[in-house]
């Protein structure tokens, strides 16, 4: 859950941050003021993401004057003029995304795509950590919804038993337990695809890795870090600077 500040209402978080800044880029920088249609849709986008508690959904959370507050912080980050007040988000979200509209656009078109699915579905979206992709949080917790889908775990797993022994396709590691009925408990499903480009149609095998539990979360940190996708062979590149490292560790003399 985002903490919170000021009147009790939770930080702006990325997604957020985002939206606004692809309204700002709209504006050509004529910030609009609170009874603008503009705002007062954002606001009711805002108010709508799935992450936010009930406890924060009061009379002042993200309202059109809180929007056209953080439109005004966005200009400060611009410009220097408009509110000081900016935030750290501000700043980041800027440095990401302030000498690529086009880039913030499509983001902010992916964040909306995301919340009309959780609406459509009625999606529960369970936020149990920070980690989130470059694609946003509500994409990053629907990517870990789907590859927490009982059915689509059975199904890479069915298919892997298959072929032989089920194995890592990051690190190659076979389960440590002989027992057939506890080998699977080692893997997990992996979607090899950002949530974005499969958004709305159904998972399909061709679509998944079976990965250990270290090396999935291994690879969800490394993309959220570094904030842009990465495939089953830069993992394994990841798995071979890390063996690298040990190995190097454990030369040293003691």
């Amino acid at each position: 859950m985002a903490r919170t500040q000021g009147h009790g209402n939770p930080k702006w978080t990325r997604d957020e941050t985002i939206l606004a800044l692809d309204l700002y880029f709209e504006c050509h920088n004529n910030i609009p003021s609170r009874g603008d249609m503009r705002v007062q849709k954002l606001s009711d986008l805002l108010r709508r993401l799935p992450y936010h508690g009930i406890q924060s959904r009061k009379e002042s959370f993200r309202n059109p004057d809180g929007v056209a507050f953080k439109l005004q912080n966005l200009r400060n980050v611009d410009t220097g003029k408009g509110l000081g007040n900016v935030s750290e988000m501000d700043r980041g979200v800027w440095a990401e995304f302030g000498s690529h509209p086009v880039k913030a656009k499509q983001l902010a078109a992916l964040i909306r795509t995301g919340v009309e699915l959780v609406e459509a579905t009625q999606e529960a979206l369970d936020i149990i950590d920070d980690e989130e992709f470059f694609e946003g949080r509500v994409l990053t917790e629907l990517h870990k919804k789907r590859e927490r889908d009982p059915n689509v775990r059975k199904r890479i797993l069915a298919s892997r038993r298959r072929a032989g022994a089920l194995t890592c396709d990051m690190c190659k590691a076979q389960s440590p337990s002989g027992d057939p009925a506890l080998e699977d408990a080692t893997f997990e499903a992996h979607h090899l695809m950002p949530i974005s480009m499969a958004i709305e149609r159904k998972t399909r095998l061709v679509d998944i890795a079976l990965l250990c539990a270290n090396c999935h979360r291994l690879l969800h940190r490394a993309i959220s870090t570094r904030k842009r996708w990465l495939d089953i062979s830069e993992g394994r590149e990841i798995v071979g600077l890390l063996e690298e490292s040990r190995n190097r560790s454990r030369a040293l003399p003691k």
